[in-house]
Protein backbone atom coordinates (compact mmCIF):
# COMPACT_ATOMS: atom_id res chain seq x y z
CA UNK A 1 0.00 0.00 0.00
CA UNK A 2 1.22 3.51 -0.79
CA UNK A 3 2.40 5.67 2.06
CA UNK A 4 0.05 8.55 2.85
CA UNK A 5 1.65 11.93 2.29
CA UNK A 6 1.61 14.19 5.35
CA UNK A 7 -0.51 16.86 3.63
CA UNK A 8 -3.02 16.22 0.85
CA UNK A 9 -5.45 18.72 -0.67
CA UNK A 10 -8.53 18.47 -2.85
CA UNK A 11 -9.59 21.47 -4.88
CA UNK A 12 -12.15 22.67 -7.38
CA UNK A 13 -11.10 21.79 -10.96
CA UNK A 14 -9.73 24.86 -12.77
CA UNK A 15 -12.28 24.54 -15.56
CA UNK A 16 -15.25 24.96 -13.22
CA UNK A 17 -14.84 28.67 -12.34
CA UNK A 18 -14.15 29.41 -16.01
CA UNK A 19 -17.41 27.69 -16.98
CA UNK A 20 -19.30 29.63 -14.30
CA UNK A 21 -17.88 32.96 -15.49
CA UNK A 22 -18.74 32.07 -19.09
CA UNK A 23 -22.26 31.22 -17.94
CA UNK A 24 -22.54 34.60 -16.22
CA UNK A 25 -21.55 36.39 -19.42
CA UNK A 26 -24.02 34.27 -21.38
CA UNK A 27 -26.83 35.15 -18.96
CA UNK A 28 -26.20 38.87 -19.41
CA UNK A 29 -26.05 38.44 -23.19
CA UNK A 30 -29.34 36.52 -23.18
CA UNK A 31 -30.88 39.14 -20.93
CA UNK A 32 -29.90 41.87 -23.36
CA UNK A 33 -31.04 39.84 -26.35
CA UNK A 34 -34.46 38.90 -24.99
CA UNK A 35 -35.24 41.98 -22.87
CA UNK A 36 -37.45 43.48 -25.62
CA UNK A 37 -37.85 46.70 -23.67
CA UNK A 38 -38.78 44.81 -20.48
CA UNK A 39 -36.33 45.87 -17.76
CA UNK A 40 -37.46 43.04 -15.45
CA UNK A 41 -36.02 40.37 -17.74
CA UNK A 42 -32.70 42.17 -17.91
CA UNK A 43 -32.58 42.72 -14.14
CA UNK A 44 -33.33 39.04 -13.46
CA UNK A 45 -30.63 37.95 -15.93
CA UNK A 46 -28.08 40.34 -14.39
CA UNK A 47 -28.92 39.20 -10.84
CA UNK A 48 -28.52 35.55 -11.85
CA UNK A 49 -25.23 36.41 -13.58
CA UNK A 50 -23.95 38.22 -10.49
CA UNK A 51 -24.80 35.21 -8.30
CA UNK A 52 -23.06 32.84 -10.71
CA UNK A 53 -20.03 35.14 -10.92
CA UNK A 54 -19.83 35.34 -7.10
CA UNK A 55 -19.86 31.53 -6.98
CA UNK A 56 -17.01 31.48 -9.52
CA UNK A 57 -15.05 34.07 -7.52
CA UNK A 58 -15.34 31.84 -4.46
CA UNK A 59 -13.83 29.00 -6.49
CA UNK A 60 -10.96 31.28 -7.54
CA UNK A 61 -10.28 32.75 -4.07
CA UNK A 62 -10.60 29.49 -2.13
CA UNK A 63 -10.10 26.59 -4.53
CA UNK A 64 -8.98 24.12 -1.84
CA UNK A 65 -12.10 22.63 -0.28
CA UNK A 66 -10.54 19.89 1.83
CA UNK A 67 -7.07 19.13 3.17
CA UNK A 68 -5.78 16.36 5.39
CA UNK A 69 -2.69 16.31 7.58
CA UNK A 70 -1.63 14.48 10.76
CA UNK A 71 -3.58 16.99 12.92
CA UNK A 72 -6.89 16.36 11.14
CA UNK A 73 -8.95 17.81 8.33
CA UNK A 74 -9.17 21.41 7.17
CA UNK A 75 -12.50 22.20 5.53
CA UNK A 76 -13.87 25.29 3.87
CA UNK A 77 -16.06 27.27 6.27
CA UNK A 78 -18.36 30.04 5.11
CA UNK A 79 -17.56 31.83 1.88
CA UNK A 80 -13.75 31.52 1.97
CA UNK A 81 -12.84 30.68 5.59
CA UNK A 82 -11.12 27.54 6.83
CA UNK A 83 -11.83 25.34 9.83
CA UNK A 84 -9.58 22.67 11.33
CA UNK A 85 -11.36 19.51 12.43
CA UNK A 86 -9.02 17.51 14.70
CA UNK A 87 -9.20 13.75 14.26
CA UNK A 88 -10.93 13.15 17.63
CA UNK A 89 -13.76 15.51 16.61
CA UNK A 90 -14.55 13.53 13.46
CA UNK A 91 -17.23 10.93 14.12
CA UNK A 92 -17.66 9.50 10.62
CA UNK A 93 -16.44 9.78 7.06
CA UNK A 94 -18.93 8.29 4.61
CA UNK A 95 -20.02 8.50 0.99
CA UNK A 96 -23.75 9.02 0.44
CA UNK A 97 -25.03 7.60 -2.86
CA UNK A 98 -28.48 8.48 -4.15
CA UNK A 99 -30.07 7.49 -7.43
CA UNK A 100 -32.03 10.23 -9.15
CA UNK A 101 -33.38 10.43 -12.67
CA UNK A 102 -31.34 7.43 -13.75
CA UNK A 103 -28.08 8.86 -12.41
CA UNK A 104 -26.33 8.21 -9.12
CA UNK A 105 -24.92 11.14 -7.20
CA UNK A 106 -22.17 10.73 -4.62
CA UNK A 107 -21.40 13.12 -1.78
CA UNK A 108 -18.57 12.84 0.73
CA UNK A 109 -19.96 13.39 4.24
CA UNK A 110 -17.70 14.33 7.13
CA UNK A 111 -19.60 14.20 10.42
CA UNK A 112 -17.86 16.27 13.10
CA UNK A 113 -20.56 15.96 15.75
CA UNK A 114 -22.04 19.44 15.76
CA UNK A 115 -21.30 20.05 12.08
CA UNK A 116 -21.73 18.09 8.88
CA UNK A 117 -19.51 18.87 5.90
CA UNK A 118 -20.59 17.79 2.41
CA UNK A 119 -18.37 17.66 -0.68
CA UNK A 120 -19.28 16.67 -4.22
CA UNK A 121 -17.01 15.54 -7.01
CA UNK A 122 -16.98 19.15 -8.24
CA UNK A 123 -15.68 20.38 -4.86
CA UNK A 124 -12.93 17.78 -4.70
CA UNK A 125 -11.76 17.31 -8.28
CA UNK A 126 -11.86 13.57 -7.52
CA UNK A 127 -14.52 11.00 -6.72
CA UNK A 128 -15.87 11.10 -3.17
CA UNK A 129 -15.14 7.36 -2.91
CA UNK A 130 -11.41 7.88 -3.57
CA UNK A 131 -11.22 10.80 -1.13
CA UNK A 132 -13.05 8.84 1.58
CA UNK A 133 -10.59 5.97 1.20
CA UNK A 134 -7.63 8.37 1.49
CA UNK A 135 -9.12 10.08 4.54
CA UNK A 136 -9.85 6.77 6.23
CA UNK A 137 -6.29 5.60 5.61
CA UNK A 138 -4.90 8.89 6.95
CA UNK A 139 -7.10 8.62 10.03
CA UNK A 140 -5.79 5.14 10.82
CA UNK A 141 -2.15 6.15 10.48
Amino acid sequence: MDEISPVRQWRVPASLPAAKLAGAVLLVALGLLFADGDPVRLVVAVLAAVALAAWAVRDLIAPVRLAVDPAGLTVIHGFVGRRLLPWPAIEAITVDRRPRLGLTSEVLEIDAGESLHLFSRYDLGSTPEEVAATLSAARRS
